[in-house]
């Protein structure tokens, strides 16, 4: 997996998670299956590795154990992790500036784009 890609997805999730409170399940998730092909519970494994220190420390050891995540898997959590830490900042600063009705708008076309991804996958 390559290090710019991962980043990104980290960003694009930390963004949006600022912007809209959404992150690993809507943005992470999906990105890994659909970019990099990884199985469902692979992705969930990496998304709970990004999230790990706030949210996925049981979560992480439960997917270990069943092998659904490798030490790549742990790596792309890792890397993901810094582009959510600075995404987040920027996305709740253009979030706060926002007219709330367009903020709500933006959100609900963004989910329909991830909902109509995940189907035709």
């Amino acid at each position: 997996m390559q290090f710019s890609a991962l980043l990104a997805i980290g960003t694009v999730a930390g963004l949006l998670s600022g912007m809209f409170g959404v992150g690993g399940g809507v943005i992470i998730v999906p990105a890994m299956v659909l970019f990099f092909g990884m199985t469902q519970q692979s992705a969930v494994g990496t998304s709970l590795i990004a999230l790990l220190l706030p949210v996925g420390v049981l979560g992480v050891m439960e997917y270990y154990r069943a092998g659904n995540i490798s030490k790549e898997n742990i790596l792309a959590g890792f890397i993901i992790a810094i582009g959510l830490f600075a995404g987040a900042f920027i996305g709740a600063k253009i979030a706060a500036e926002m007219p709330g009705d367009l903020l709500r708008k933006a959100f609900a076309i963004f989910m329909g784009i991830v909902a109509l991804q995940m189907w035709f996958k």
